[in-house]
């Protein structure tokens, strides 16, 4: 599916919400809130999905990247469990929504996998019992109903419903589409500054036109404009597609990843690919460097690859990098900027983009029709982060 065309800009003009960023959050945004009724401009510097979006491997998990376990003993239980409970409902209603549209974007419900590590057990353990006591659906494997069911030489892990693979580019262009079906205009500009100082917002463009809006909405990925404050920390991680070889997947095409920080993570695809990604780095950011280093990137990849599943081929007929931003408790941020009238935002999602998208449009949504919700004081912008 192509995206819906990209007008350019002539004049200066006025609408109701402006979305800055035509990548998978602002087109999550867009379909919500013209859904609602409103009247939505969306403009981005580049062609929609170029940014993270395309880089994306689009496991679409609800399980956060710290675990509830660690949440916990940051922020206390009834927190924890409240972020994690909201991450799966928005898991649900992604699925849910694809559905209801028939957007073709390769959608499958998955299950996925959380694999212990080393010494892992123990945490893995220790998660279980916090799922079970949050109501998650999770279920523990020892080492032996892994390997039955699964093929995989791990001491544990924990097997979840719920979760979900897609293309992420025609995701996004699925749910542009729609939003430009109800109106919604799609425009190539560059946003260099904000006066949220009247009733309204004026936003400078590059060109030297300027767009009036009664909301905005930032949904820029890990490129934020000056205006917002992030404790954020930026990073890349690096991606392999392998050859088709449908004969050669492990059993259920789970969605896999690890009890670690800095966790390796793996899905299939439609036409038979497996996709592998990991290696992070919070240090090389900028797309010229990531490509300095991808050759052994790749190799390290490949390498984990064949200790993971021996059975698969590790021909790699794509590799590819992208950056993201990170929080240290997993969290992201969502709400209304600081000191910034009528500004909101959704940033930090870390390995849960599109997941944690959805989400950031139901709670914007809300905040522009005067509602509210605990979520928004869990991942304000300007909340104290701890860990």
């Amino acid at each position: 599916m192509p995206p819906p065309p990209i007008e350019p800009i002539a004049d200066s003009f006025r609408c109701e919400v402006l979305i800055i960023g035509a990548g998978i959050t602002g087109a999550l945004v867009a379909e919500r809130l013209t859904r609602q009724g409103h009247q939505v401009v969306i403009i981005d510097r580049e062609l929609p999905s170029l940014g993270s979006t395309a880089a994306s491997t689009a496991m679409l998990l609800w399980e956060i990247d710290r675990p509830l376990f660690e949440l916990a003993q940051l922020y206390g239980f009834e927190k924890a469990a409240r972020c994690y409970r909201a991450s799966h409902h928005a898991a649900q209603g992604l699925l849910s929504l694809v559905a209801q549209h028939g957007i073709a974007c390769e959608m499958r419900p998955r299950l996925s996998l959380y694999l212990a590590i080393d010494d892992s057990r123990k945490l893995v353990q220790d998660e279980y019992a916090l799922r079970s006591r949050a109501g998650l659906p999770s279920l523990y494997l020892e080492h032996a109903a892994l390997l039955k069911r699964f093929g995989i030489a791990r001491a544990s892990a924990l097997l979840s419903r719920d979760a979900a693979d897609a293309d992420p580019v025609l995701l996004t262009h699925g749910l542009l589409d729609i939003s430009v079906q109800r109106r919604a205009r799609l425009l190539k500009a560059n946003a260099v500054a904000f006066d949220s100082a009247a009733q309204s917002v004026t936003v400078g463009l590059e060109s030297g036109l300027s767009i009036e809006a009664r909301h905005v909405v930032l949904a820029t990925g890990y490129v934020a404009p000056d205006i917002v404050k992030l404790k954020t920390r930026p990073a890349s991680s690096w991606a392999i597609a392998t050859r088709r070889q449908p004969g050669n997947l492990w059993p259920e095409q789970a969605l896999i990843w690890e009890a670690s920080r800095n966790y390796h993570y793996a899905r299939t695809t439609a036409d038979g690919r497996i996709i592998l990604g990991g290696e992070d780095d919070h240090a090389l950011i900028e797309p010229e460097v990531r490509n300095n280093v991808t050759p052994a990137k790749v190799v390290a990849l490949k390498n984990y690859l064949k200790a993971l599943w021996p059975h698969a081929s590790d021909r790699v007929d794509f590799a590819w990098s992208g950056a993201f931003d990170t929080t240290h408790d997993g969290l992201p941020l969502i709400g209304a900027v600081p000191s910034c009238k009528n500004i909101f935002a959704a940033f930090g999602y870390g390995g849960n983009g599109i997941t944690f998208s959805f989400l950031a449009a139901g709670l914007l949504a809300a905040l522009l029709a005067g509602g509210s919700s605990p979520l928004l004081d869990d991942l304000a912008i300007d909340r104290d982060i701890l860990g």
